[in-house]
C-alpha cells in the first residue's frame, strides 16, 4: 500500500511520467553519457591527492529510504519556479554557471585584468580539485542515484552517469561560493544563497539525496579553504615601494598599473621571470625606428579601427578573460564535457591558470624593462585610443590571448584554427591602434605560447 506522499506524487505527476517514458523510448534512457570514472586519481593543484579529504560513508539503507520519502515530498511541490531553477543549474556542467557568476562580479566592479585572471584561476582550481576529490569518493562508495533505488522517484532531468555520493553540483557550489565570498566579501551571503539554490535544484530534480549535497558542500568548502590560504599568500597584496624611472628613453608617467603584478605567484611557471624575453630594442636603435615607421605607415580603415576598438573595449582588460571563458563555455557545451563534470572543471582550470601565469610573466617583463610607448617616442603620433598606463614591452593582449588560445586549441583541436586566429587578431589590433611596437607584440606572442606549452605539458601528464 502506498503512503499518502507517494499517492500524491503519482496523481500530480502522471503526465510527467508519460513524458519521461516517451523520452526513454525516444532517446534510449535517462542516464547521461559516461563521465570520467578515473577522475579521482587525476593530478590536483592544491590537494596532495584526490583522497586528501576522505568523505564518510553514505547513509545506510534505512536512512536512504527516509531520504527517498523526502525527495518524493519535494517532488510533489514542484512548480514552474522550481522547474526553472532546475533548468538553469542543469544547463551545463556544474562549473558553467559559477564562471558566469564570477564574470558578472568582475564586470560589475570594472576589475583590472590581472586581478580578474588571478581570481578566476583560484576559483577554478578550487572547483577542479574539489571535483577530483568528489570523484575519489563517488567511485569508492558507488551509491546509486535515487531513481535507481526506488522507481517511484522520477527525475525530471537525466540522471548523471556517475554515482550519487557526494554531489558534483554541491561540491562545486561549496568550493565556488567560498572562494567568491572571500574574493567579494560584501556579497558573501549572496554566493551562499546561490550555493543553496544550486543544490536544492538537484534535490527538487530527484537526481540526488540530501546527504549527497551535504557531503558535497562540506567537501567543496574544505578544498576552498586550502585555495584561500594560497591566495592570501600569493603576493597580490604587496605594496609597491619603487619609483618610475626618470630616463626619457623609457616609459615615463604616473601611477603605473599594478607594478607588482609581475611578482605574484604562478601555477605552472617556476617563477615569474621563467619566460622573460630579451631586452626590447634600444630607444635610438634602427629597429625601433623602423617599428615606429611601421605604425606611422599603417593605413587605418573602419574595419581595422572597429576590430582594434573591440579588443580594447569589448574584449580588453577584464573583458578579455570574459571573452575567452565564454568561448571555452561554448565549446564545452558543444562537446562531451557538457555531461562530464571533471573534464569541464579541468578545462576551466587549465585556461584560467594559463591566463594568470601569462599575465604575471608579461608584467614581469614590463616592469623589468620599463619600455617606451609609441606616443612617447613620437609625441606627434596619434593613437586610435588612449594608451594603457603601463610600459609597452611585452604586449599584454599578446601574452594572455595567445596563452589561453593555445590551451583552448589543445583542449578542442577541431576548433584550434578559430581560436588561434582570434589570438592573432588580438595581437595585431595593438599595432592597428598604434599603442604597441612590433617587438612588443612578438615578445608577447612568444610568452603566451611558452605559457600555453607549459600548461599543456602539465595537462598531458595529469592522468586525465
Amino acid at each position: 500500500m502506498f503512503g499518502k506522499s507517494r499517492l500524491k506524487y503519482f496523481t500530480k505527476h502522471l503526465l510527467r511520467l508519460m513524458v519521461v517514458l516517451f523520452a526513454v523510448l525516444a532517446f534510449g534512457g535517462m542516464t547521461q553519457a559516461a563521465d570520467s570514472p578515473q577522475a579521482g586519481t587525476w593530478a590536483t593543484w592544491v590537494l596532495a591527492s584526490g583522497d586528501q579529504f576522505p568523505v564518510d560513508a553514505p547513509p545506510d539503507e534505512a536512512a536512504t529510504a527516509d531520504e527517498i520519502v523526502q525527495l518524493i515530498e519535494m517532488a510533489a511541490t514542484r512548480d514552474d519556479a522550481a522547474l526553472a531553477q532546475i533548468a538553469y543549474w542543469n544547463a551545463g556542467p556544474p562549473s558553467y554557471r559559477w564562471n558566469q557568476i564570477a564574470m558578472n562580479e568582475i564586470n560589475r566592479l570594472a576589475m583590472p585584468a590581472n586581478t580578474a585572471y588571478r581570481g578566476l584561476a583560484l576559483m577554478n582550481v578550487a572547483i577542479y580539485d574539489a571535483t577530483v576529490a568528489a570523484w575519489d569518493s563517488k567511485y569508492a562508495y558507488n551509491r546509486p542515484r535515487p531513481s535507481d533505488v526506488d522507481p517511484v522517484v522520477i527525475p525530471v532531468i537525466p540522471n548523471p552517469s556517475s554515482p550519487s555520493y557526494p554531489s558534483e553540483y554541491a561540491v562545486t557550489a561549496g568550493a565556488a561560493s567560498a572562494i567568491l565570498g572571500w574574493w567579494f566579501p560584501e556579497k558573501a551571503q549572496m554566493f551562499e544563497d546561490k550555493a543553496q539554490e544550486a543544490v536544492n535544484s538537484r534535490l527538487m530534480a530527484g537526481v540526488e539525496y540530501p546527504s549527497d549535497v551535504e557531503a558535497g558542500l562540506e567537501l567543496g568548502r574544505q578544498v576552498a579553504a586550502l585555495v584561500i590560504e594560497r591566495g592570501n599568500a600569493d603576493g597580490s597584496d604587496a605594496a609597491w615601494t619603487g619609483t618610475v624611472p626618470t630616463d626619457p628613453t623609457g616609459w615615463t608617467g604616473e601611477n603605473p598599473i599594478l607594478p607588482m603584478a609581475g611578482t605574484w605567484d604562478t601555477w605552472v611557471l617556476e617563477s615569474p621571470d621563467q619566460f622573460r624575453p630579451a631586452p626590447p630594442p634600444a630607444y635610438d636603435s634602427e629597429q625601433l625606428a623602423a617599428e615606429m615607421q611601421e605604425l606611422r605607415d599603417f593605413e587605418r580603415t573602419p574595419v581595422t579601427n572597429s576590430i582594434a576598438l573591440f579588443w580594447e573595449y569589448g574584449a580588453g582588460g577584464r573583458r578579455n578573460q570574459w571573452l575567452w571563458n565564454d568561448i571555452l563555455s561554448r565549446l564545452i557545451l558543444q562537446s562531451y564535457a557538457h555531461d562530464d563534470a571533471p573534464m569541464a572543471a579541468r578545462a576551466y582550470a587549465l585556461l584560467n591558470t594559463a591566463a594568470n601565469d601569462a599575465a604575471v610573466a608579461c608584467w614581469d617583463g614590463k616592469y623589468a624593462y620599463w619600455a617606451i610607448r609609441p606616443f612617447q617616442l613620437d609625441p606627434e603620433f596619434k593613437t586610435l585610443f588612449a594608451t594603457p598606463n603601463h610600459p609597452a614591452y611585452p604586449s599584454s593582449h599578446s601574452c594572455t590571448s595567445n596563452a589561453v588560445a593555445g590551451v583552448t586549441a589543445y583542449l578542442f583541436p577541431t576548433d584550434a584554427e578559430e581560436v588561434l586566429a582570434l589570438a592573432h587578431q588580438a595581437s595585431e589590433s595593438r599595432i592597428w591602434a598604434g599603442i604597441h611596437f612590433r617587438s612588443d607584440v612578438d615578445a608577447g606572442i612568444k610568452i603566451g605560447e611558452d605559457v600555453a606549452n607549459a600548461v599543456i605539458e602539465r595537462a598531458m601528464s595529469d592522468g586525465s
